[in-house]
Parts: C-alpha cells; sequence; structure tokens
C-alpha cells in the first residue's frame, strides 16, 4: 500500500484491491471493557466487515497486553497512577501518549490500519494523527468532551491552561479528517470555534445499545433492607455535582426524616475519597453506598433493581452541551429520573425526568420523596424513556451513522438500509430527538 513516488499510502485503492478495512482506536481515560460508547463503535465497525484494533489502559494489573475481546483485538498498557496534581497529570499524559505511540507502531506492524480514531479526553492524540496521516492513514477524532469547558467547570476560572486547553482542541480540529460529536451541541462547537467544514462532521449520540441495556430481573438484596434504592452512574470530580447529591441525601434523610432508602453511587473518580469523607462527616453511612468501578455486568444488576436514578450535574455551559450517559442508561433500564434541569438533558429525557436547579437540594431531595412516594407515575416515566431509547435515541440510527463516517473516508458502498447521507442523517436526528 506504500506508494514510493508520492510517499503517501493509497488507503481507499487497498481497500478497494479486497483487503478488509481496518480501524484502529485510541483512549486513554478507560478500558474498553468500562467505556461503553467505544465498544459499542467497536461493535458497530465488526458488525460492519471492518477489522478493529483497539489501544486502551489495563483494566487491572495482571490483564495481558494484548487479548481479543468481542472480536476486537485489544493492546493494553499498564495505567500510571492516578493523578492528583498539574505535573502528575502533566506526566500521565505523555506516559500514555508515548505508550500509545509505541503500541501503534506494534498494531500497525503486525495487524495495519487504514483509519486511527481518536477519542478524547484528552486531546493530545492530534500530533499522534498528523505523524500517521504522514504515512497515508486516516484520521478521525471521536470527541467525548469538551475539555476547555470541563477546565472552566471543573476550576472555575480560565488563564493559561484553559488557552493551551484550546490550542489543543484547535489543532486536533484542524489534523482531523473527520469529527464524530456526541449530540448536535458539541457539532456546533467544531463547526464554530472549530471552524471544522460540515461535511466533515457527523453526530453520533452515545446512547445504549436497547437490546443490551435493558431492565432484567432485579436483585432485592441491592435494597440493603430498604423500600426504596436509588442509584447515580458516573464519574466523580469536582465538576460533576456529586457532593450536591450528597447535601441532598443529607436533607432527604435528616430533614424528611426518610429513612426508607439506599442511595449507591456508581462510579469513580479522583473526588471519590473525599465524597466518602463527606457521606461519613454527614452521619449517612447507613444510607450510601459507594460501589466504585463497575462493569456492564454489576450495572445491570444495580440499574435493573433502582427505582430512581438522579443526574445532578450543576449547571454550566459545559453540562448544559452534554449529553449525560447516565440519564439515557436508567432511561434504557426504564428508571424515571430526578435531573438538574440542563438544555442537553431536557432534550433527550422530556417527560422521563423531573427537573430540578441543582443547587437547592431541599428542592431536589422533596422531588425524589415525591417520585418514590407515587408508582403510577415512576413507571409511566420509565416506559416514556425506555420508548424514547428503542426509537428516538435508537443506537441503531447512531450505528448506521458512525459507520458511515468509516465507509465515506475509505470509499465503500454505503449497504442498504445506510443513511441516505451525513448531512440528511444529522437532520432527521435532530427532529427525532427533539423534545
Amino acid at each position: 500500500m506504500w506508494n514510493r513516488r508520492n510517499g503517501r499510502t493509497s488507503v481507499a485503492a487497498g481497500v478497494a484491491s479486497g483487503q478488509k478495512p481496518r480501524v484502529l482506536i485510541v483512549i486513554q481515560n478507560l478500558p474498553l471493557r468500562i467505556d461503553r460508547r467505544v465498544r459499542t463503535e467497536c461493535a458497530a465497525l465488526v458488525r460492519a466487515g471492518y477489522d478493529v484494533s483497539v489501544i486502551c489502559p489495563k483494566e487491572t494489573d495482571g490483564e495481558a497486553d494484548r487479548h481479543v475481546a468481542d472480536g476486537v483485538h485489544v493492546y493494553s498498557y499498564a495505567a500510571p497512577p492516578e493523578s492528583s496534581g498539574l505535573i502528575s497529570y502533566f506526566r500521565e499524559f505523555a506516559l500514555c501518549w508515548l505508550q500509545t505511540a509505541r503500541l501503534s507502531i506494534k498494531v500497525n506492524r503486525e495487524r495495519g490500519f487504514d483509519v486511527l480514531q481518536a477519542c478524547n479526553p484528552p486531546d493530545t492524540y492530534w500530533l499522534l494523527g498528523a505523524l500517521w496521516k504522514l504515512r497515508g492513514r486516516r484520521y478521525v477524532f471521536d470527541q467525548h468532551d469538551l475539555c476547555p469547558e470541563v477546565y472552566e467547570a471543573r476550576f472555575g476560572k480560565r488563564g493559561v491552561l484553559h488557552r493551551a486547553l484550546l490550542f489543543l482542541e484547535a489543532m486536533t480540529y484542524r489534523v482531523a479528517d473527520r469529527v464524530i460529536s456526541p449530540n448536535p451541541a458539541y457539532r456546533d462547537i467544531a463547526l464554530e470555534r472549530g471552524g471544522v467544514p460540515a461535511g466533515r462532521t457527523a453526530v453520533v449520540m452515545s446512547t445504549p445499545d436497547a437490546d443490551r441495556m435493558r431492565r432484567r430481573e432485579p436483585h432485592p438484596e441491592l435494597r440493603d433492607g430498604r423500600e426504596h434504592l436509588v442509584c447515580y452512574v458516573g464519574i466523580m470530580g469536582p465538576q460533576d455535582g456529586v457532593d450536591g447529591l450528597l447535601a441532598t441525601i443529607d436533607h432527604y434523610v435528616h430533614d424528611l426524616g426518610r429513612e426508607d432508602t439506599r442511595f449507591a453511587l456508581l462510579g469513580f473518580g479522583d473526588s471519590l475519597e473525599d465524597l466518602k469523607a463527606d457521606a461519613t462527616a454527614r452521619g449517612l453511612d447507613a444510607w450510601v453506598t459507594f460501589t466504585g468501578k463497575v462493569d456492564h455486568d454489576e450495572l445491570g444488576r444495580w440499574l435493573s433493581t433502582a427505582d430512581l436514578g438522579v443526574t445532578p450535574d450543576p449547571q454550566n455551559e459545559f453540562n448544559h452541551r452534554s449529553t449525560m450517559n447516565k440519564t439515557l442508561e436508567y432511561m434504557a433500564h426504564e428508571i424515571p429520573v430526578v435531573a438538574t434541569d440542563l438544555r442537553e438533558t431536557r432534550r433527550c429525557a422530556g417527560d422521563a425526568a423531573v427537573y430540578v436547579s441543582g443547587d437547592d437540594p431541599a428542592q431536589s431531595a422533596q422531588a425524589i420523596a415525591d417520585l418514590l412516594d407515587d408508582p403510577q407515575r415512576r413507571t409511566e416515566m420509565g416506559r416514556i424513556g425506555r420508548s424514547r431509547i428503542e426509537n428516538e435515541l435508537a443506537w441503531s440510527i447512531q450505528a448506521r451513522a458512525y459507520v458511515g463516517v468509516f465507509d465515506g473516508l475509505l470509499g465503500r458502498r454505503r449497504r442498504a438500509g445506510a443513511p441516505r447521507s451525513d448531512e440528511t442523517q444529522r437532520s432527521d436526528l435532530a427532529e427525532r430527538v427533539a423534545p
């Protein structure tokens, strides 16, 4: 495939010659098994006839350097220790980047790839994409987060580091042959701030696969002897609102006098230990359980048992633009939601959620209590949420749009039932998910 005359690889020519198209996906912040979005993307590519490799951090120290999972060839490296300061963050990014670069060379030697897809955070893999583009590979940026907005939401300021993040984002947009956004609001950032031509963008929402993620048999033991179970699922950082959730639970238990509910907080993050200490200081250990990191099966056990899900992310521009995966996962499991009133959350959840300001623990606690006391309303809200996951937000729609990005890059003919065009798909999707 290497063309010595012009120094570039003719990817489309190689694929057209009968070789199976190959995609290499890079993720840094999660192991593949834990990253639902990337896992479902990989499954869509495999079903569409692509050979897929993934580079990611190891989930456990004993994980093999290379293994196959669901038809995907996984190349993993030992994750650096969790970061707690600026210097350690830079060290983590550098180590992961170098490990990823090393393994990309190994993948190229052992399996080859035609397209490199990098998922953020962080926005540091544009340089790796640029280097592989010199060898004729295509580069796709799958944007999971708005890193400048995350920084501002986390630290409440801008400054030099904010400008550095804007630079990294701008370079990522510039190098990428295609930009995949998880919702129309993120796509607007790519178009407006990034100057990416509309024809190089696509919207692929992180919606659950309705066939895999659904309510199953409950596990009553998870209620720990209490009448109700309320779940939070997600990252636990300073910007995620879990501290506000603990204040809500405090009001629910100690001010409303409700001792009938177990609150399970599923996930991890650099605020986890501080949150545990806060729960203890508030006298909530009898009602609050921190599970730590959970896999797909364990998540399903909790959400198949839960009566209600909470999305406490505070109101800021980043959260207004972001689709909360946890909200969609609650909906897939027919769980009603109490959520901060955010534009994107309201657009996705519609009547499957009750909306609160997010800055008043008493209001949020009362909303939780009112829903728990109204099983008929909970059932109806759960039905609405599940219906949206199966229809308006169906992963099958997103999967066709996602695979279409790679088909277009590599000059593959679209299969029967594929969208008419990227632009038509985005227009139809925007109409389907409008509340």
